[in-house]
Order: C-alpha cells, then sequence, then structure tokens
C-alpha cells in the first residue's frame, strides 16, 4: 500500500512542472516567439527607431530566453506601435530657459500566448531619458533610443515571460 501512495504521489508531483529559465522566466511550455516589426503611430518617431526596437526585442528575447525565434506565429508573439515620441524642457533655470529636455517614448505592445491566452495582454509602456538642452537633439538620439529602450524592452520581457 505505500509503495502505491509513493508512486502516485510521485506521478502527481512529477506531473506539475513549470518551466522556468536562469534569468526568471515563466515561458509556459513555449518553444518560440515572434515580433512584427513595429510601427510608428506618431509623426516624430523615426521609421528607424520602430525598427531598431522591434530587432532590441528579438536579441533580448534571444539573450535572456530559451526560446527561438520564428518568422511569423511563434507561441509567443509580440507586435505593436509607438503612440508617442515626444521632447519637452524639464529643467528650467532661472532664467527661463531649459537646462535638460526630456525625450519620452510611449509604445503599446500586443502580446499573445497562444498557449495561456489568459496570460495575453495589450499594454502600453512609457519611458524617458534627459539630455543637455544645448545638446543637437540629432547628435544624441542613438544614445537615447539605447537608454530607453534598455528601460522599455525589459519591463515587457517582465510583463509577458518574467512573471513579474
Amino acid at each position: 500500500m505505500r509503495t502505491w501512495i509513493f508512486l502516485f504521489s510521485m506521478f502527481v508531483i512529477s506531473a506539475c512542472q513549470v518551466t522556468y529559465s536562469s534569468s526568471g522566466g515563466q515561458f509556459s511550455g513555449a518553444g518560440t516567439f515572434s515580433v512584427e516589426t513595429f510601427k510608428s503611430q506618431t509623426a516624430l518617431a523615426s521609421p528607424i527607431y520602430a525598427q531598431r526596437l522591434s530587432e532590441a526585442l528579438k536579441d533580448l528575447l534571444l539573450q535572456q530566453s530559451p526560446l527561438k525565434l520564428a518568422e511569423r506565429n511563434g507561441d509567443l508573439r509580440y507586435e505593436g506601435f509607438v503612440t508617442d515620441y515626444r521632447i519637452a524642457p524639464v529643467a528650467i533655470q532661472g532664467n527661463e530657459t531649459a537646462s535638460l529636455n526630456r525625450l519620452t517614448i510611449t509604445i503599446k505592445v500586443k502580446y499573445t500566448n497562444t498557449l495561456e491566452p489568459s496570460l495575453s495582454f495589450d499594454r502600453t509602456f512609457s519611458k524617458f531619458a534627459d539630455f543637455d538642452a544645448a545638446s543637437d537633439l540629432l547628435s544624441v538620439e542613438e544614445g537615447l533610443w539605447i537608454t530607453i529602450n534598455d528601460q522599455l524592452l525589459q519591463e515587457i520581457y517582465n510583463a509577458s515571460v518574467g512573471n513579474w
């Protein structure tokens, strides 16, 4: 009788399995992901930015997960839009000129988990980076993209497969 109880217990325990990676992600048994190239829905955002954001998301998932990239229809699917790309002064000096400007980028992401649809979402993410107001935006824009994308992509990762 004890043998049967032991075997039944072992069967139940082995049947309850969740897949985690070394980076802490939960992948619901998914093997692939796909990322549709993000589109820009704002005049100020360069199409190049949206493309780089998409490529950076692919790179992050390849580096931090055991998932394989699929051209289309992955088990986990990402698509989205750049909905806001705004520059505004943030640090006004005594003479009413800005010493810092802020680039804020907002994106809307649709994440579809085909294996566990309850984990899917449509969510907006927004991050910013400040730069010296005396700087020409074109000369600092690429560096700002990298800073902002690092934050945006980690937040998307955490919301989708990081299970945070």
